[in-house]
Parts: C-alpha cells; sequence; structure tokens
C-alpha cells in the first residue's frame, strides 16, 4: 500500500510544483527561481559533491555550517547589542527621574496641562534615550539584524531543496540522489515523511527552544506570554507541515532547529560572555540554573 502512496504522492507534488511556477508569474514561481535560491541550490550540491557524504549528511553538514559561519556571529552580535541596553537601564531611569522633575517644575512656570506635560516628557526622553544609544552604538534595531538574515536564508534553503527535491526542468544539478540519499526511516529524502518521526521530532525541539526561552523571561508581561504562546502555537503548527512536505525539507529543518539550540547553549558560557566583555554580570553558572529553573517549572509545579 505504502508503495503505492509515495509515487502517487510525489506526483502530485511534482505536478503543483509545475503549476504553480508554470503560471502567470506566481509569486511562488518568483520566489522559487529567486536568484538566493539557486545560489542555495548550488552550494548544497557543491557540499554533497566536494564531501562525497550521503545527502542526508550532506544536508546535516551544510546546515552546521551556515548556522556556524553567518548565524552564530550574528546571535553573538544580537547578544553584545543587548547586554549593553540592559547595561543602560540604570542609567535611562536616573535620566526619566530628573527629566520628569524638570518637565513638571517648567509646565509650572508655563502652565502647562497634564497631557502637555506628559508629551514634552516623553519627547525629551525618547531624544534623550536615543543619545544614548548613538553613544554606546547599541541602537536596539541593531539586534533585529540576525531575524533579517536567518529568515531569508531559511527560506531560500528550505526552497532550495524543495527545487532539488521535486526535481525542477532544466536544472542539471544531479538531483536524482536525492530519491536514495536518505538514511532509516526516510531513505527517499524527495517525499514526505510518512512515518511522521522527523516532523514530530522538529516540533518538539522547537518547543523546547521556546521553553528554554521562557525560562529567561521571568515576571513576563502579558503581552510576552501572548508571544511565546504563540510561538508555542507555531511550534506544533509546523509538525503537519513538515508532514507535508519532502523530507530533506523537514531534515534541515530540524537540524537547524537543533544547531540554533546548542548555538543558544553555547551563548550562555561564562567563557563566551568573557570573550565578548559584555557589560552586564552574567550567571557563572548558566547551565545549573537553567537546569533548576526547568525542574521547578515542569517537575514541582506540576
Amino acid at each position: 500500500m505504502s508503495t503505492l502512496v509515495r509515487p502517487s504522492l510525489f506526483s502530485g507534488l511534482l505536478s503543483s510544483r509545475l503549476a504553480i511556477t508554470n503560471g502567470a508569474g506566481g509569486w511562488y514561481g518568483s520566489l522559487s527561481d529567486a536568484a538566493p535560491v539557486h545560489l542555495c541550490e548550488n552550494f548544497l550540491v557543491g557540499v554533497h559533491q566536494v564531501s562525497g557524504l550521503p545527502w542526508w549528511l550532506s544536508i546535516a553538514v551544510a546546515t552546521v555550517s551556515i548556522r556556524t559561519c553567518i548565524t552564530l556571529p550574528l546571535a553573538a552580535y544580537q547578544l553584545i547589542i543587548i547586554s549593553k541596553v540592559e547595561a543602560l537601564q540604570a542609567e535611562i531611569s536616573d535620566l526619566a527621574r530628573r527629566l520628569r522633575y524638570e518637565v513638571s517644575v517648567r509646565g509650572r512656570e508655563r502652565g502647562w496641562t497634564d497631557n502637555q506635560s506628559r508629551v514634552q516628557f516623553k519627547k525629551n526622553l525618547r531624544r534623550l534615550v536615543s543619545q544614548l544609544y548613538i553613544r554606546d552604538n547599541c541602537h536596539p534595531f541593531k539586534a533585529s539584524l540576525l531575524v533579517w538574515v536567518q529568515l531569508p536564508l531559511w527560506v531560500s534553503l528550505s526552497l532550495a531543496l524543495r527545487n532539488l527535491s521535486l526535481d525542477r526542468p532544466g536544472g542539471d544539478l544531479g538531483s536524482g540522489e536525492l530519491a536514495a540519499g536518505g538514511a532509516l526511516w526516510f531513505s527517499d529524502l524527495t517525499v514526505p515523511d510518512s512515518t511522521w518521526i522527523l516532523p514530530v521530532c522538529l516540533g518538539l525541539a522547537n518547543l523546547l527552544i521556546v521553553e528554554v526561552f521562557s525560562l529567561q523571561r521571568a515576571g513576563a508581561s502579558g503581552f510576552q506570554r501572548l508571544v511565546l504562546n504563540g510561538f508555542r502555537g507555531f511550534s506544533v503548527l509546523m509538525i503537519p507541515i513538515a508532514a507535508s512536505v519532502p523530507s530533506s525539507m523537514a531534515l534541515y529543518w530540524f537540524c537547524s532547529s537543533l544547531v540554533g539550540f546548542s548555538h543558544n547553549l553555547l551563548l550562555r558560557s561564562p567563557t563566551v560572555h568573557r570573550t565578548l566583555r559584555l557589560p552586564t554580570q552574567r550567571s557563572d553558572t548558566p547551565y545549573r540554573d537553567l537546569l533548576s529553573a526547568f525542574i521547578n517549572k515542569y517537575w514541582k509545579g506540576a
């Protein structure tokens, strides 16, 4: 039964892919044929050909290489920016206190209403905070650089693997090897994982990342809890999505999540903090603290 389902499913995916690509300038077709996607295709094939590894291991090696060489330095830079912003909070609080007093005095002299005083306070505080960010070269927007690089990279690699898995017409990258380039239960990387093992592992890995991140946010606000719940929901939603795409994509997503999680743990290291010269004091036992917080939340709190 499964031998009949897999070719038919693959044919359906291929027909869908061709219909979209040959459509009248569909956005998906344009995105799949974008230059960054083709660059990622060549990179993946290059890793496979140079290393001589099977395709499943080539995908894992490519994922580790890209995330280590590109996103890890950006994550370290993000950590530096966030640490500098945190170090400014005491100075910002002191400035806000003095500014509030000056505005109240000036407001009484000029007869400002409460609303006018509030507007003046906010306007001047924004200006002062902006000057502090410029002085220390740590505008919070710089911390988002990781997202602006990682998300397009993730999309491009995902579409590159989909193109390779669906054997895009006109391609000369030797993508047929993907059909026999898997391992264990996902021996064919061009079709979805019918066992759902990879998708479920992906969902669990993403949920673990979200929960570890939530442990850093003690006393989170209502909005922050809403965002965390949104990420939890998205992690669960990724399971059926990963079960409907070629196994090569699900494997890449799973490897990417594992590497991202390991990088997150690495950047907690006191040695890394000293190397980066972070201005704020961090725990000397981050892993013990993380394990303790995890146990208190999920075992003792149960």
